[in-house]
């Protein structure tokens, strides 16, 4: 696997990502209805377009196997397909985004249980938390920030 950023943002390219955003989210989003999906499916499409950074994980054939998006400080977006999970590839791209682009902030679904222990294991700790999701849905968010150890050069 390799690491890459993603400069074109070809309407493909863009497909393929959204195709591992719907299949992460599927298994790990449980909170979310059918209706729920498809009504996020245009946002996160203009999101992948518009991130500052998007950083895709490729396998040898080139086909990605997850990506993250960051815009600053903060990790907007990380996600990896379905078949890929429980591999370490979070992990990854996560040592990636905090070691050499300089991520300290994330926020997660409070509803996902399974994204707040991966942050909590890699040394965030919850900061605020919002009752509503950033489109105004009742999906409370936790606002996730580096521990002052890591923020220091410390490693995951």
């Amino acid at each position: 696997m390799k690491i890459k950023k993603i400069t074109i943002r070809e309407q493909s390219v863009l497909a393929a990502l959204l195709l591992i955003w719907e299949d992460s989210v599927r298994q790990s989003h449980h909170f979310l209805t059918e209706a729920d999906i498809t009504g996020l499916r245009p946002l996160v499409l203009q999101g992948l377009a518009q991130i500052p950074e998007l950083w895709g994980l490729c396998t040898l054939d080139g086909t990605y196997a997850g990506f993250m998006g960051i815009d600053g400080q903060k990790l907007e977006m990380l996600f990896i397909k379905g078949d890929q999970r429980g591999r370490g590839l979070g992990s990854l791209l996560l040592a990636q985004a905090i070691e050499k682009l300089g991520v300290t902030e994330v926020d997660v679904n409070e509803q996902n249980p399974q994204a707040q222990d991966f942050y909590y294991k890699h040394g965030f700790y919850q900061g605020v938390r919002s009752e509503l999701d950033g489109q105004g849905n009742p999906f409370p968010i936790l606002h996730l920030s580096l521990q002052e150890k890591l923020k220091k050069g410390g490693k995951l």
